[in-house]
């Protein structure tokens, strides 16, 4: 504001609404002469120039510098000279002494006495130093250091600045480990190297001639050792991974990574297994603006366990096409395959993508959409591992699987659906078939065959505040042509189709309540479900892709009491349920749910699958269900499924969760199911129990809150484990039971691990890992495990994002 001083400017200021008008004003005057258009775009506020993260040297030599100190003397261009508290300040570099000297030709500082220098957070203290301010050359004597990414801090002898980003210590020690205030304090580990060094911009330390110190103990010298300056990915040897397994014995693994682009990394990982040989692992990842996906292979020659070869191959890969060049909004393809070598392969791997599964998919997919329009294109094959004391039936392959289907939504008041679908289905020969089949199965072979099936669906929804009808009527009509005749009936070919008729319809009533003293909003929500589809046979038919829904909730209040598309049960019923929610008035939050439900069959079903008698029973089954989240710490969920003619419980789940905060939850859930036959000992019952929880609460130190991902503070015992135990065999199925303890600076895991991989094996390892935060980790990480096992497990340390330089700005 020329002509005035700051007092007289703020007296004689506008109000706010003129003020910011003059300054819009002032910022368009400029700009008057450009494009008409520019004059409607809006203001942008643009982030400062004094803000960026990181100065190019160009920049660096643009800035002013700012020295400060209590006596101040030189000459003009050529030097200047400060004693006492001496401060010299450019850009994300400050400089601070007793006494310096800058000499403005060579643009060199020379600091001595209680030098301090903080590098765009980074912070070097020591008696004695020299350096080119704009390029960040020089050196340091007798400096102590300290890095912002991951808080590591060190020692050296001497410290020789490359350039802004790369220095190179001389006689070096590292940790991250914080340093306490006492005299004698020593790390828990320490580096020593005979140099180090850093590469901020890469967040790479090299250090040479190194030997580590962990707990009073010392590693023989390593030639040469690299590690992060902070979470950032880096190529190089990885440490390795040692565990102890019942199958593969002493498993020792030294991966390498290599970090190709910002968008692209792979990963090798060969394995030694005392007691099989070596396995030989690869792990590509890429990601694109259009495309992006992982590769993984595995091969094992002459696997002593089997003998002969092993391998494995995993992929998936996803692509977005230009779909308005095709005349599409989107247009998307996928691409999974997973491949092994031998059946047993999901039993003697179980650490692969594959895990224990037995059905492996292999499937190309295009899928499209336009408008109300969408489908897709689909090739599918499944790979089937049979183990022989459990036999599976192997599903039909689709090749291809041709789907079209469109939506109307509230059109006139009405919702309007038709969904299309071609298949073609293959299954291997028919020798491989039955002896594939358990000697008992009820389902036969079947040709290869297409199938063509069309779903019309038209419902009118009357919706008020508290009631909602809802008529459907759903017309479904299939035709199959096979390759060879049907076994049933001799037919090559067959057509089907089944109307069927719907009304839901229920009411929902609110009154305000409380209940122990907490005041809810409760609702009480009768409903009514009928369903009716004429009988046709189709027992004759082929069963490519049907099977029985699950009795719960979800499938209730279904048409069908099938899934797939091969059966379209006769029915006609009615659903009748009730259920009743108590809502938090301020917050929205459901508190608890409870539900009840019942059909009643007027006629038997007579449409079954393969093997399968009519339903001839008047009254299924009673489901009753329970929700309960009475506090964001507690959980309670259960659904018993009761049969009121044997008066006893056929399927029962109950499970509870407590997770008052981050490391402490624990879950239980105690599950039952009836036998088909009914014997003296019938069902299956298990419990399973997980859990982790500081051991530290036992004898009262609750810990702190450092944030997520942070831990609860050094000297921490946590207990972690699962178990699933089966009280019909009374034996442990699955298991998996260790501690971890946080050392601040370091954790130290050990997990037992057991999982049945069969009905009468079992394979068990234990999993050691020291893990030196913010540098490396050594041994068999049981993280994965943890995760799979544990509901709501929370890692002692997780990646977060790295500190500004202003969070230690002096």
């Amino acid at each position: 504001m020329p002509d005035l001083n700051r007092a007289a400017w703020r007296r004689s200021r506008p109000p706010l609404p003129l003020a910011v008008l003059s300054l819009a004003l002032l910022h368009a005057h400029g700009a008057w002469a450009q494009d008409a258009a520019a004059l409607d775009a809006p203001l942008v506020l643009k982030r400062t120039p004094q803000l960026t993260e990181t100065l190019t040297p160009e920049q660096r030599g643009q800035l002013p510098s700012f020295v400060t100190g209590d006596r101040i003397s030189g000459r003009p261009d050529l030097e200047t000279i400060v004693e006492g508290n001496a401060m010299l300040r450019r850009g994300d570099t400050m400089i601070r002494a007793d006494r310096l000297e800058y000499y403005q030709p060579e643009d060199l500082a020379k600091a001595t006495g209680n030098v301090h220098v903080n590098q765009a957070g980074n912070v070097y203290e020591g008696p004695e130093l020299q350096l080119r301010i704009e390029t960040f050359e020089g050196f340091f004597n007798n400096v102590r250091y300290r890095f912002l990414a991951n808080g590591g801090h060190g020692t050296a002898e001497r410290i020789d600045f490359v350039d802004s980003n790369v220095s190179v210590a001389r006689l070096a020690t590292y940790t991250t480990c914080r340093a306490e205030d006492y005299p004698g304090w020593m790390p828990a580990w320490l580096l020593s190297s005979a140099t180090l060094t850093a590469d901020t911009e890469e967040n790479v330390g090299v250090a040479t001639n190194a030997r580590m110190t962990f707990m009073g103990i010392s590693t023989p010298p390593f030639p040469s050792l690299s590690f992060p300056l902070s979470n950032d990915r880096k190529s190089g040897v990885l440490p390795p991974v040692i565990g102890i397994d019942s199958v593969n014995g002493v498993d020792i693994t030294v991966p390498y990574y290599w970090n190709i682009a910002p968008n692209r990394d792979a990963t090798l990982y060969p394995t030694l297994m005392s007691k099989r040989g070596i396995n030989l692992g690869t792990e590509f990842r890429y990601l694109e603006e259009k495309y992006h996906g992982e590769i993984r292979a595995d091969y094992m020659p002459d696997d002593r366990l089997r003998d002969r070869d092993r391998w494995g191959i995993w992929t998936n890969h996803t692509q977005r096409f230009d779909a308005p060049y095709f005349g599409l909004d989107s247009l998307v393809g996928t691409l999974n395959i997973n491949r092994v070598s031998d059946n047993d392969y999901w039993r003697d791997f179980t650490r692969t993508p594959s895990l224990t599964q037995r059905l492996l998919s292999n499937d190309g997919t295009l899928n499209w959409a336009k408008g109300d329009w969408s489908g897709m294109a689909r090739a599918l094959s499944y790979q089937t591992l049979q183990y022989a004391p459990a036999p599976i039936i192997p599903p039909y392959d689709r090749m291809p699987q041709i789907t079209a289907n469109y939506n109307k939504y509230d059109w006139n008041g009405f919702d309007f659906s038709i969904n299309t679908d071609y298949s073609r289905f293959e299954a291997k020969p028919l020798t491989q078939c039955l002896g594939a089949l358990p000697a008992n199965s009820p389902v036969e072979c079947q040709p290869n065959g297409e199938r063509v099936f069309g779903v019309a669906t038209l419902s009118r929804p009357f919706l008020t505040p508290g009631t909602f009808v809802v008529p459907k009527m759903i017309l479904n009509s299939t035709a199959y042509q096979f390759d060879a005749p049907l076994l049933t009936n001799g037919a090559t070919s067959a057509t089907r189709t089944v109307p069927t008729f719907s009304l839901d319809s229920g009411l929902i009533f609110e009154r305000d309540t409380s209940f122990f003293g907490r005041a809810f909003q409760q609702t009480l929500e009768p409903r009514a479900y009928y369903v009716y589809t004429p009988f046709r046979n189709q027992n004759y038919l082929p069963n490519y892709d049907s099977a029985s829904n699950d009795f719960n909730f979800a499938t209730i209040y279904t048409e069908n009491a099938f899934s797939g598309n091969d059966r379209i049960s006769d029915s006609n019923l009615l659903t009748l349920g009730v259920s009743t929610r108590l809502i938090d008035p301020e917050t929205g939050v459901e508190a608890a749910r409870f539900g009840i439900a019942q059909r009643l069959r007027f006629e038997d079903q007579l449409v079954t699958l393969p093997g399968q008698l009519p339903v001839t029973d008047r009254l299924s089954d009673i489901l009753l269900g329970a929700q309960i989240n009475w506090t964001p710490k507690w959980s309670v969920d259960g659904t018993v499924q009761y049969n009121p003619d044997q008066q006893t419980s056929t399927r029962t789940a109950i499970s509870a969760r407590y997770n008052p905060g981050p490391y402490r939850s624990i879950s239980a859930a105690y599950r039952y199911q009836a036998n088909s036959t009914p014997t003296s000992e019938d069902g299956n019952k298990s419990i399973d129990v997980s859990w982790q929880w500081p051991l530290n609460d036992l004898w009262g130190d609750k810990g702190k809150d450092l944030g997520p991902g942070r831990g609860q503070g050094g000297g921490r015992w946590y207990a972690v484990g699962r178990l699933n135990y089966s009280l019909q065999d009374s034996k442990l199925t699955d298991g998996v039971l260790g501690f971890e303890y946080d050392g601040c600076c370091w954790i130290g895991r050990v997990v037992l691990e057991r999982v049945t991989t069969g009905q009468v094996t079992a394979s068990t390892r234990i999993m050691f890992q020291l893990e030196f935060v913010g540098f490396a980790s050594v041994g068999s990480s049981p993280r994965r495990t943890l995760t799979q096992n544990i509901q709501r497990y929370t890692p002692l340390r997780q990646p977060i994002a790295g500190p500004s330089r202003f969070t230690n700005y002096d």
